[in-house]
């Protein structure tokens, strides 16, 4: 298997500002994406590459949940200018260009309808797109040039806070019984990772999940609450809402569950969606032989030589 190659990304603050107009580019790539709050719209449409050809995203929320759009244009600051005036709730915006303004119209509409159908099947932002635009027509060699800028594109954007199209559904392993397992595979699954456990018999719930890659990601099959009863303004209350709107959680006699594999970032995260209010993971989630919690499990691999067993 060939190793993980790392990337270098070079984000620059135009502004000196975090919070303000920052670049991003990745060495050896040709994009560039500049990304901006609507209250420096002027001076961003001021910069070279705002009238390039390029694809866009108009970033913000509307009652009370995420929302974007995604669009293209020869001249992608003409066409923000007429999205200004007639899309009042987009608060920050992306652009994406090429150097040189490389990228021709069908490139960009290439781009927007595969974001576009990229969106649309991860499900974290609803779009005010109303139609999902179709394939121009490319030869073999654009296509595969513009797959490979899209590859690079997913990339940088998490890394200027657009997360819309990390995609955390995982491919589904086959079922498999935590009771019926031999403590071998609970400890060590094949696919080399540790299976954690969470139950309540408050409230008849039972969710597995396995630590593996880095990631903590929740089971199919596994059971939440029906609904979320902790602080609506809670970080995670977001979070269970989104995953009830994609349907990664489904209700089902009196329960949510899981339909798929999903990865969470921490296992407060995965925790707080099982039992719809704000948990301590750590504590929450026990190894799958009924032994540690988490905390004591990873206090153990911390502490552990490197290299052992």
């Amino acid at each position: 298997m060939i190793p993980a190659v790392g990337r270098s990304l070079e984000l620059y603050y135009i502004d000196g500002r975090p919070d303000g107009m920052v670049t991003a580019e990745l060495f050896n790539w040709t994009g560039h994406v500049l990304m901006f709050p609507r209250t420096q719209l002027s001076a961003a449409l001021a910069r070279g590459e705002a009238s390039y050809a390029g694809v866009y995203l108009l970033l913000g929320d509307q009652n009370g949940e995420p929302f974007a759009y995604i669009g293209e244009g020869e001249d992608i600051g003409a066409r923000i200018r007429q999205h200004d005036v007639r899309k009042e709730w987009w608060t920050s915006a992306v652009l994406v260009t090429a150097s040189a303004n490389k990228l021709n119209k069908a490139h960009v509409r290439y781009l927007e309808a595969r974001l576009i159908g990229y969106a649309k099947a991860i499900g974290h932002t609803p779009l005010d797109n109303l139609t999902a635009p179709v394939l121009p027509i490319l030869s073999e060699a654009d296509i595969a040039k513009m797959e490979a800028f899209l590859e690079n594109l997913l990339i940088v954007l998490p890394a200027v806070r657009v997360d819309m199209f990390i995609k955390r559904t995982r491919s589904a392993r086959p079922a498999m019984s935590v009771v019926s397992m031999p403590l071998t595979d609970q400890q060590n699954p094949g696919n080399g990772g540790t299976r954690f456990v969470l139950e309540s018999r408050k409230h008849g719930l039972r969710a597995s999940a396995l630590l593996t890659d880095g990631e903590f990601v929740v089971e199919a099959g596994s059971m939440g609450r029906v609904k979320w009863t902790g602080l609506d303004h809670h970080t995670y209350a977001s979070l269970y809402a989104e995953l009830r709107r994609s349907g990664v959680l489904t209700e089902q006699n009196g329960h949510c569950i899981f339909t798929q594999d999903y990865a969470f970032r921490s296992p407060s995260a995965a925790a707080a969606v099982v039992n719809g209010r704000a948990s301590n993971g750590q504590i929450d989630w026990r190894t799958a032989d009924g032994g540690l919690t988490y905390k004591d499990w990873e206090a153990r691999q911390v502490a552990a030589p490197v290299g052992a067993a």
